[in-house]
């Protein structure tokens, strides 16, 4: 058990088995419950009283195109039995009065007329199953139900105590499901679950509490699952989401109280050094964004403490050289920098582009007293003679910039004199393993993060907290415009032949184009066109004659490098491959791409897609092949993309769609996460609330010697912790 500083964190992490036992607890796994305190923060999706019903029509809209399993509350508009014996079915309409909902039932005939003695006893009853879609039209499939009656209730003895709280007029509350676990076995594990919790002594300190206006703990758990008003419901949750946003916000305050504790060695730079030769080469004018973030970063390099900045770019805004001019100011300096990308292929891209930025500025080695500055590639798939070759020139300080992977984090790199970390798609990466680096020694080395993911401040304040922010947000001057079009594939078949035909105009255009789909072959998991299935289909039908080659993640390092070179120097005409390429691919002549199954992709990445296109001076078309219908979320969401380029406007319409982690790319699906309640979208204001806080915590006691708050800093980054691993 975790050695918990508070008697209160300590009673919420009992194992959900001393609770409800082991049959109920393994259950609950499939709601992310693990312990009490998981139990008693599953809120309820409705709360209900007296002669209220479900809002039919804002259920089906929240769930469409998805099958999940609800509770309602309606009425039963009518009963009807289809069918002969032996294949009779019941059929029941449910309404609220606005709109209907089917739930079916099937079964031996006996059965059928007893079910449909129990519906036809009241108008109104509780149903908890799972909603589907038959024939377009949504039904509950075999619901569980009881039917609320003046006399008590009848139908499933699991819900007496649910139904007779209704008939009572109590609040009660319609809990989230699944097909092992009903909305009232849910609610009777809670009640066991507030027992447990009797006499909780609250762990957040008296002040905070007062700062915040909220409520105790266990008056807030109480409230929540057992109100006798929707205000005292309301003031319960309000103490709940307060605490995800406390933990989140105190974390990252006493993350930077401790990073101002370290000392830095400061990079001014020199006059005329690489960076003034840099500068003049450059064949564009940086915008005024990149300007001005490069002047913040320099102001912080030439600092005694270490500089936490993180740099997000709308897709082609030029992070990489911002990140490169901030490099070249710490080599000037006599000093190291080190670029660590999450993939090999972004790492190699991330060296070719630096190469190609510097041109003859990347020979030889500064630190070595010549005018220039040799970079240096570490991957883990490296073969050890050019592993040890790459380590003696870093630790020589030969190599002024490097440029790898997780494989730099290792604590075999030895490096000369550090002096700036730059984190390449920062969300792919744990703060441990943002940190590994930045603890080597004494004074420590300046760290730069960058995110070609668009982040809303809201989310940037939560989950990059302990971080200065810049912002990039124009594409440098000469980009092209893309046109985005979203084509479905059931209702336009033809539509697709002609948008191979229009791949094939733009090659004899002499322009090069991407085809991208979800998965590598037909032995993936998850559905979807397939890159090897897609490749042979264009090179023999409507691509023949044209240069194709595949890209995927299970290719050699060796040969995936040469394909990218290839599809570089324009020796390759169609690049068919998987969402690998959303990051650091840049081919000025690529202007087309088509994205099979585009619905099988997030937002971020159809954005982070369609960036590979309309980099140069060349218009670029992006196609969104699709089955999805109209009207589901799926669709929705290719909509929004076709729309707009802003990235900022997808990834708050993004936001609204899906949790926190899932915009930074690191889904929650399955997992626990460390934010079950907070919407960073709905409640910006209650997370400046904490952070404003928090701050004033640390200013009182920057040794964290208070049990409480060491608590919940401890149970935040556990948990993040514990999603990163199962990330990995």
């Amino acid at each position: 058990m975790e050695q918990w500083k508070t008697a209160a964190f300590r009673r919420l992490a009992t194992p959900l088995t001393t609770v409800v036992g082991a049959a109920t607890a393994k259950a609950f796994v499939g709601l992310n419950c693990e312990t009490l305190g998981d139990l008693l923060r599953l809120l309820p999706r409705h709360l209900m009283s007296g002669t209220d019903v479900t809002d039919i029509q804002a259920l089906i809209a929240a769930n469409r195109g998805s099958e999940e399993y609800v509770a309602v509350m309606a009425r039963v508009a009518r009963v009807d039995v289809k069918g002969t014996v032996p294949k009779q079915r019941l059929e029941v309409r449910l309404t609220d009065g606005r709109g209907w909902l089917g739930a079916t039932f099937f079964g031996r005939a006996s059965l059928i007329q007893y079910w449909q003695r129990l519906l036809s006893q009241s108008d109104r009853g509780i149903f908890a199953g799972k909603l589907g879609w038959f024939n377009d039209s949504p039904q509950l499939a075999h619901p569980a139900f009881v039917m609320i009656t003046p006399d008590g209730f009848v139908g499933s003895a699991q819900g007496a105590k649910m139904a007779a709280q209704v008939s009572t007029g109590s609040f009660i509350g319609l809990y989230p499901q699944t097909a092992k676990l009903p909305t009232w076995t849910v609610a009777e594990s809670i009640d066991l679950g507030l027992a447990h919790m009797a006499g909780l002594s609250d762990p957040m300190p008296a002040w905070v509490r007062d700062a915040a206006h909220v409520s105790e703990l266990e008056q807030a758990f109480r409230h929540v699952h057992q109100p006798s008003s929707e205000s005292e419901f309301e003031q319960g949750r309000r103490r709940l989401l307060f605490d995800e946003a406390f933990a989140t916000q105190v974390a990252m305050a006493y993350r930077r109280n401790d990073a101002s504790t370290h000392t830095a060695v400061p990079r001014n730079g020199v006059a005329q050094g690489l960076l003034g030769a840099f500068d003049e080469r450059l064949p564009f004018a940086l915008t005024q964004e990149q300007l001005a973030a490069g002047e913040a970063i320099r102001s912080e390099l030439a600092r005694t403490r270490p500089m936490q900045r993180l740099l997000q770019g709308e897709v082609g805004s030029g992070k990489t050289v911002v990140a490169l001019r901030a490099m070249l100011t710490v080599v000037d300096s006599g000093g190291q920098a080190c670029l660590v990308a999450p993939t090999e292929v972004l790492a190699q891209q991330q060296a070719d582009t630096v190469t190609h930025l510097l041109g003859d500025l990347a020979q030889g080695g500064l630190l070595s007293g010549g005018f220039g500055t040799e970079i240096v590639v570490l991957t883990g798939s490296m073969t050890a003679s050019a592993k040890g070759e790459a380590l003696g020139r870093i630790a020589s300080g030969q190599a002024g910039i490097i440029i790898g992977t997780h494989a730099v984090l290792s604590k075999a790199v030895a490096f000369r004199d550090l002096g700036l970390v730059v984190i390449d798609e920062q969300h792919r990466f744990g703060v441990e393993q943002r940190n590994s680096l930045a603890e080597r020694g004494a004074a420590r080395p300046h760290v730069l993060v960058m995110t070609a993911t668009p982040i809303p401040r809201s989310v940037a304040m939560t989950v990059f907290g302990d971080l200065d922010v810049s912002t990039l947000t124009n594409p440098p001057q000469g980009r092209a415009e893309v046109t985005t079009t979203v084509v479905d594939v059931q209702l336009h078949p033809t539509w697709v032949d002609r948008a191979w035909a229009r791949v094939g105009e733009e090659v004899a255009r002499g322009r090069q184009a991407y085809v991208v789909a979800p998965r590598i072959d037909l032995t993936d998991a998850h559905e979807g066109a397939s890159v090897v299935e897609l490749a042979e289909r264009l090179s023999s039908g409507p691509l023949h004659g044209l240069r194709l080659a595949v890209l995927h993640g299970r290719l050699p390092a060796t040969e995936k490098a040469d394909i990218m070179a290839r599809f570089t120097r324009g020796d390759i005409d169609v690049l068919v491959a998987t969402s690998m390429i959303e990051v650091g691919l840049d081919q000025p002549n690529a202007t087309m791409m088509v994205i099979c199954d585009a619905d099988r992709f997030g937002v971020s990445q159809l954005h982070q897609l369609r960036g590979r296109i309309g980099r140069g001076a060349f218009p670029g078309v992006c196609l969104l092949l699709t089955s999805a219908e109209d009207g589901t979320p799926a669709r929705e969401r290719l909509e929004a993309v076709a729309a707009t380029r802003d990235g900022f406007a997808l990834a708050q319409a993004d936001l609204a769609q899906r949790r926190e982690g899932d915009v930074l790319g690191m889904s929650q699906s399955g997992r626990r996460s460390s934010l079950r309640l907070l919407r960073v979208l709905d409640h910006a204001d209650l997370i400046e609330l904490a952070r404003d806080i928090a701050r004033q915590v640390v200013e009182r006691d920057r040794a964290m010697t208070d049990a409480g708050v060491a608590d919940y800093v401890h149970d935040i980054e556990a948990r993040a912790d514990a999603d990163l691993a199962e990330a990995a």
